[in-house]
C-alpha cells in the first residue's frame, strides 16, 4: 500500500509542478510583453520630445528608489519576493517628527523645508508635461518588476518542487529494489 501512496503522492507532485510551469511560461510571456512595451513608449517619447531631451542628462545626480525588493520566508522554508514602495511610511514614521512642544501663533521664523520622505517622480525630470508615451513607458517597466518578483518566487516554488518530486522517485525506486 505503500507503493500506491508514493504514486499517489507522485502524481501529485507532478500535476503541481506542471501547472506551476505553466504560470511560469505565462509570466515570462507577459514579462516580454511588458518591457518591449515599455522600449516602444520610450522610443515614441524620444521621437516626441527629441533624443536629447530623454536620456541619462536628464536624469537627477542623486537618485533614490521608489520602489524595494522584499524576500520573505513562505512556507516549507521558500523564499517568496514581493515589491514594496518605499514612499509608503510606516506607522512608527507618521507621528510627529519632533518631542518639544510647538508654539501655535506668532512664530518669528519660517520652517526651512526639510528632505522630503517621498521619493520625487523620475517622470518630472522630464519637465511638467511629459507625453503620455513616457507615462505609458513608466507603467510599463513598473508592471514587469512586479512580474520579475512573481518570476523569481514562482522559480523557486518549482525549483523546490522538483528537488521533492525526484527524491520521491528514488524512494519508489528503493521501494521496488527492496520488494524485489
Amino acid at each position: 500500500m505503500a507503493g500506491a501512496d508514493l504514486r499517489a503522492e507522485l502524481d501529485s507532485l507532478l500535476l503541481q509542478l506542471l501547472g506551476d510551469l505553466e504560470e511560469l511560461e505565462a509570466k515570462r510571456a507577459a514579462l516580454n510583453a511588458r518591457v518591449e512595451e515599455g522600449w516602444l513608449s520610450l522610443a515614441k517619447a524620444r521621437y516626441a520630445m527629441g533624443a536629447k531631451s530623454v536620456g541619462p542628462l536628464q536624469y537627477a545626480s542623486r537618485m533614490e528608489p521608489r520602489v524595494c525588493v522584499r524576500v520573505s520566508e513562505a512556507q516549507g522554508g521558500q523564499q517568496t519576493f514581493r515589491v514594496v514602495r518605499t514612499d509608503t511610511q510606516t506607522p512608527e514614521e507618521v507621528g510627529p517628527h519632533e518631542a518639544a512642544l510647538r508654539r501655535r501663533k506668532g512664530s518669528t521664523k519660517t520652517p526651512e523645508p526639510g528632505p522630503s520622505a517621498a521619493p520625487q517622480d523620475p517622470l518630472n525630470w522630464f519637465g511638467i508635461l511629459v507625453p503620455h508615451s513616457l507615462r505609458q513607458a513608466q507603467a510599463s517597466f513598473q508592471d514587469g518588476l512586479q512580474l520579475a518578483a512573481d518570476i523569481a518566487s514562482l522559480q523557486i516554488r518549482i525549483d523546490s518542487g522538483h528537488r521533492q518530486f525526484q527524491e520521491l522517485q528514488e524512494k519508489l525506486k528503493q521501494l521496488r529494489a527492496g520488494a524485489s
